[in-house]
């Protein structure tokens, strides 16, 4: 029987297991996501809404549709798009961009200009986490005459390209302390859309980067890597390499960060974890002249 679930938006047929865990598979062998059981009914209505677009009546059809010819890469870089997308906000946990804070401010103390300090917002999302350490960025080091750059990278093209454009619901700014929202915002209006500032914007840049491809990203040297809710979505061993792949793209000195909970028994000779309760950060030691890695 050809059960159908329907929604507020179409009605979409059900998915049986072998198309569950066909799809599921998929997603996994191009991206690394791991989609639980759990989340089916987000991906029969994913795939279900798409198929209505395209035309399809079923998951094989569509599926077929997808791995088969130059126009399935192309309808596959829409699908991903709806697949992948997660939810975020500006200053999603103030534990961590506290840490990130203290760091930017030591680093802002420094004497001499080793350059611009570099940060890597991987799984960026729409943009709010790469613009939020631009912020902290912008506050500290730029007083103190010290040059800065945030780079964002997504799998998906749509939320780059609102990245890209900076511009916001007036709910964005939920969790942005009245001191940031005048350092990151221009045209505040009460009810209206806000639009990070030309200053933010011009110090970051966004990039397609798929995570399962982090070895070809050109990216070196970062002072700073937040990587946070991204790393739940793959299975262990996958994490252990993205994370090693993170590792060796610090600079010596540079932290990283990544979600509480979400790789609690990794380390990697490059890196001395940082011991707290709030934060699950690491530190890249120091080389000394003979080239050894040093304690920080």
């Amino acid at each position: 029987m050809n059960h159908q679930l329907r929604t507020g938006l179409s009605t979409v047929p059900e998915m049986d297991d072998t198309q569950f865990v066909r799809w599921q598979g998929l997603l996994e062998e191009r991206t690394g996501m791991c989609l639980a059981p759990q989340r089916r009914s987000f991906l029969q209505t994913s795939l279900g809404l798409r198929m209505r677009e395209v035309g399809c009546d079923s998951y094989q059809e569509y599926y077929d549709r997808i791995v088969n010819g130059a126009s399935g890469a192309i309808e596959w870089s829409t699908l991903v798009d709806r697949l992948t997308v997660q939810e975020t906000r500006f200053f999603r946990d103030p534990d961590a961009f506290a840490f990130v804070e203290q760091f930017v401010q030591q680093k802002a103390a420094e004497s001499g200009d080793d350059g611009a300090l570099e940060f890597w917002s991987v799984g960026c999302s729409s943009g709010e986490e790469a613009y939020s350490l631009a912020m902290v960025a912008e506050r500290h080091l730029t007083a103190q005459g010290k040059r800065y750059a945030v780079t964002g990278t997504d799998i998906s093209t749509i939320v780059l390209r609102k990245a890209r454009a900076g511009r916001y619901q007036p709910r964005a700014l939920d969790w942005v302390t009245d001191e940031y929202r005048q350092l990151g915002f221009k045209d505040l209006q009460p009810g209206s859309p806000v639009q990070v500032s030309d200053t933010l914007r011009q110090r970051c840049c966004f990039s397609q980067v798929n995570i399962l491809n982090l070895a070809n990203c050109p990216l070196q040297s970062q002072h700073v890597i937040y990587c946070q809710n991204v790393l739940i979505y793959f299975r262990r061993w996958r994490r252990r390499e993205i994370l090693n792949v993170l590792a060796e793209r610090l600079a010596p000195g540079g932290i990283l960060v990544i979600g509480l909970g979400e790789m609690v028994d990794w380390q990697h000779p490059l890196l001395e974890q940082v011991h707290s309760s709030r934060v699950s950060a690491f530190v890249r030691k120091q080389s000394n002249s003979t080239g050894e890695t040093t304690r920080r």
